[in-house]
């Protein structure tokens, strides 16, 4: 394998994988199948039989997710085959997660149970991956009905066009979606066409990833799909790794439930879909972004602004993260008035009751699975209109890093999550991730005017609080006096 190359955003095009059927495999597969009941299981069994990819690196795991009768595996099949069933909970995220924790494969594929392959599916798909290691690939799909076949006939057959009338097959609409931005390298949001049936990834960035979410019941594989894109992946569609699924898909039998059955999973887990998060003044499970501010050697005062100022902008999709040295604070006898963590205990009491504000020792590498990170001075609040424009502006390339250059030579960052991750793929420890995030996504600088458009047109003047201890005591005294008088 090689190294890994700095793919600009989700251009693979540098990449050159091996010809079918014309290279040496290496990796091992493990062909997860999560199946309830699977009628047609022993279809897809007899394709994945007849594989190109060498037997002895394949092995399929079909997991019973509750069947009853429990599934018992048909004659034609690989030759590592077996059954696992989860020990706890239902369900496709479950099941998949299962057979994944069971895997001794390098290379996770991920196929559903009423699917039929070509002969080099599981080869093509993998090819990529003997490339470098931070690729999902992604299988072809047409819909048929199921017709009258028997396993024999899906093993003997060296085409899908000997088995199913393909002039007939209802088209995926992910193809269209391929097709229409140059096999994803021009896609915004190439996780969008990674669904279910049939991908291929490295099982380490599948665990990285955490696996499917077993609360997900409906667009589990776009919600996965979302978090791998998180963690820097490049998708990669294989026109060569053709499928047939058994069936039409639940859109087409009830379009309107479908549709809605899984807009409450993606509206609170993938923070992109902003069509799905019109409603004013929610909360979500993921917000857009998270506001990092270092609170060490700040008085409460100035956090107390800058808080206020972050959740009160016009972009509300905000969690807010203080970072100091929270762990330091014991809970010991101390002298209130005279502890020299004062300001410290102020803030942890002010904000540990904020759903919206987190304390935390040190920030993240990256925010995942959020998909931006404001990081500025807290000094300096943000005006309403900051984020939003920010965002707007590094939306508009999908710029990895936007710089603010602020007065006195300091910055306001605004930086895409999978940029991040992408750059800590790439780098070594102690190399500068800026200079990757510049050739995978770019960094772009910008005047602070248009993000705090104050009547100076300039950002305001940081806070300062007043030093001497007397003032500051009269500060808080005129507070306590203002909390205790009765109304």
């Amino acid at each position: 394998m090689n190294a890994r190359p700095a793919l600009p955003q989700n251009d693979y095009s540098a990449l050159t994988p091996p010809e079918l059927g014309a290279w040496s495999p290496a990796l091992s597969v493990s062909v997860v199948i999560p199946a309830h009941g699977g009628p047609h299981l022993d279809l897809t069994l007899a394709a994945l039989a007849a594989q190109t990819y060498p037997g002895h690196l394949m092995e399929v795991l079909v997991v019973d997710d509750g069947s009853d009768p429990p599934i018992s595996l048909p004659e034609i099949r690989p030759d590592n085959t077996r059954i696992v069933r989860p020990r706890t909970g239902w369900g496709i995220s479950n099941a998949v997660n299962t057979g994944a924790n069971a895997a001794d494969g390098e290379i996770i594929q991920r196929l559903d149970a009423d699917m039929v392959t070509c002969r080099e599916h599981i080869e093509a798909l993998a090819r990529w991956h003997h490339v470098t290691d931070y690729l999902v690939t992604i299988g072809m799909k047409q819909f048929v009905e199921a017709p009258a076949l028997s396993a024999r006939e899906v093993m003997k057959a060296a085409h899908l066009g000997e088995l199913f009338d393909l002039d007939q097959a209802v088209p995926s609409s992910t193809e269209a979606t391929i097709a229409k931005t140059d096999g994803l390298r021009k896609s915004r949001n190439p996780y969008h066409v990674c669904t279910g049936p049939t991908f291929a990834l490295p099982r380490d960035v599948f665990h990285a990833a955490g696996g499917l979410d077993p609360h997900v019941l409906r667009g589990e594989d776009t919600e996965f799909a979302y978090r791998l894109a998180m963690q820097g992946v490049v998708f990669v569609p294989d026109p060569e790794a053709r499928a047939v699924h058994l069936g039409l898909p639940a859109q087409h039998r009830d379009r309107e439930r479908a549709v809605r059955a899984v807009e409450p999973y993606l509206a609170h887990r993938v923070p992109l879909r902003r069509d799905l998060r019109k409603d004013r003044g929610r909360r979500w499970l993921v917000p857009y972004v998270e506001i990092v501010l270092d609170v060490t050697d700040t008085s409460e005062p100035v956090v107390r602004r800058a808080v206020s100022a972050a959740l009160d902008g016009k972009l509300q999709d905000v969690v807010v993260t203080l970072v100091g040295p929270w762990s330091r604070l014991g809970g010991g006898r101390r002298p209130v008035l005279g502890d020299p963590c004062f300001e410290l205990r102020l803030m942890r009491d002010l904000f540990a009751h904020d759903e919206r504000v987190r304390l935390i020792d040190e920030a993240a590498p990256t925010p995942a699975p959020v998909p931006f990170r404001y990081r500025g001075p807290v000094d300096v609040p943000l005006h309403r209109a900051t984020l939003d424009r920010m965002v707007e502006t590094a939306q508009k390339d999908l710029t990895g890093v936007l710089v603010v250059d602020l007065p006195g030579g300091r910055t306001a960052r605004l930086e895409r999550t999978s940029a991040l991750a992408r750059a800590a793929l790439l780098t070594a420890p102690g190399d500068d991730p800026d200079e990757v995030i510049r050739e995978t996504h770019g960094i772009a600088h910008v005047s602070p005017e248009r993000y705090w458009p104050q009547a100076s047109e300039r950002p305001p003047a940081p806070v300062t609080i007043p030093a001497a201890p007397d003032a500051a005591e009269q500060s808080l005294l005129g507070r306590l006096k203002s909390a205790l008088r009765p109304n």
